[in-house]
């Protein structure tokens, strides 16, 4: 991966288009992480309930995230990632049981500072 500097700010350089990384153009750097997490979470639940022959649609994924004011550089503390799927009532449970998978199987999550909240939840739809 290269970073290159433009008069944009620092784009992430890819063959389909350079991703800017400031916010007000782009995704700033703290939300590109907050992101990475999401789509790392998604990615291991589809997995764990693909692998738990879990039938399954995802309708969308919402992440949302709280940052430690109080601290200097105000990094992440919480980050929430709300799954919203269809599945069937008799696997429900299942679907709900697999969520503490997740973070235990995302090396995005694994990277983390352990003081850094990630919780996992699913809406039925």
């Amino acid at each position: 991966m290269e970073l290159i500097s433009s008069e944009k700010g620092f784009e992430l350089v890819h063959k389909s288009g350079n991703w800017v990384l400031k916010k007000d153009i782009g995704f700033s750097p703290v939300e590109m992480l907050v992101a990475s997490i999401g789509a790392c979470g998604a990615y291991v639940y589809e997995k764990v309930l693909t692998n738990s022959q879990v039938e399954f649609e995802f309708e969308h994924v919402e992440i949302s995230y709280e940052r430690a004011e109080t601290k200097p550089a105000k990094p992440l503390s919480r980050v929430e990632i709300v799954f919203s799927l269809h599945v069937t009532e008799a696997d429900q449970g299942k679907a709900e049981r697999a969520l503490k998978l997740i973070a235990k199987n995302c090396p995005v999550i694994q990277s983390l500072d352990p003081e850094i909240v990630v919780v996992e939840n699913v809406i039925f739809l």
